[in-house]
């Protein structure tokens, strides 16, 4: 059986239009949500943030031309869609003065390791759909693993899609812990990606190129890789072997990444990471 299902982009034919909007957060997930929402024409005045910080408040405003709120209110019993968008550790305090107001709305959730059940009994909606988007979102670049429950109908899985196109792909899951394992592969992901420029940038410079000729050289060869394997209908196992010659000099790198174990110690660090994705919402999101 499937595990996943792969993104699809809903049509104006059958993605049926968001109503007002209210995020619980204003930080940089739901700015980027923000903008997707009104590049798709979706009207500024019909978006609610609720955001404590007045310094946030005033970018929001000045930004987006959106209505920000210090507090949440009756006014979010407005809201069709409710986005959370705090950190986990905050979200008992955020969620708080929404109960009573957000119960008949569907709920979409950017926060790690906050479950859905929990923002059921926070928010009285079973309607609760739970993202674990990354950061590439931030440029329209990212992919979002998502999570709902069985009372959120299929016209709603499309208003999220709708909601989160602007900023990559999604992909659906079956069980909610699955998410745990999204969040190791591609919620911590780019992090990874990063590590290893890193680590480049520094041999480059050790190998007497400098750090802005390392950097140029090893952004495009993860840029130029990773669309060649997303284009090519081969494994990576495949492409690997191909730039592999015996003897050669990938060959000679690749023998000292097999014999210090680096495959293996990288696929028990995103282990690591999926046990404490886990952890995570057993402390906060249970």
């Amino acid at each position: 059986m499937s595990t996943a299902t792969p993104f699809h982009a809903p049509s104006p034919a059958t993605a049926p239009a968001l109503s007002r909007v209210a995020f619980i957060g204003g930080g940089n997930m739901a700015s980027a949500l923000i903008g997707g929402l009104l590049k798709s024409g979706h009207a500024a005045e019909s978006i609610t943030v609720v955001e404590p910080s007045a310094a946030q408040a005033d970018r929001l405003i000045a930004q987006f031309g959106v209505q920000v709120l210090p507090m949440a209110g009756p006014a979010l019993a407005q809201a069709g869609l409710v986005v959370w968008a705090v950190k986990p550790q905050l979200f008992a305090d955020a969620a708080a003065p929404c109960a009573g107001h957000v119960g008949q709305a569907l709920h979409l959730s950017v926060m790690a390791g906050i479950r859905v059940q929990a923002i059921a009994r926070a928010t009285g909606s079973e309607r609760v759909v739970r993202s674990m988007p990354n950061t590439p979102a931030l440029i329209g670049q990212g992919i979002a693993g998502l999570f709902a429950m069985a009372q959120v109908t299929l016209d709603e899985r499309l208003q999220i899609e709708q909601l989160l196109a602007p900023t990559g792909r999604s992909l659906w899951v079956e069980r909610e812990e699955q998410l745990d394992a999204v969040t190791a592969l591609s919620g911590s992901g780019p992090a990874y990606v990063f590590y290893f420029i890193e680590a480049m940038v520094q041999a480059a410079e050790q190998m007497g190129l400098g750090a802005e000729a390392g950097r140029e050289l090893a952004l495009a060869t993860f840029a130029g890789a990773t669309e060649l394997a997303r284009q090519s209908g081969d494994s990576p196992e495949v492409l690997r072997e191909r730039v592999t010659s015996k003897g050669g000099t990938t060959f000679a790198a690749l023998n000292v990444l097999e014999a210090h174990g680096v495959k293996q110690h990288f696929m028990f660090a995103m282990l690591a990471a999926k046990n404490r994705a886990k952890e995570l919402g057993d402390e906060f999101g249970a």
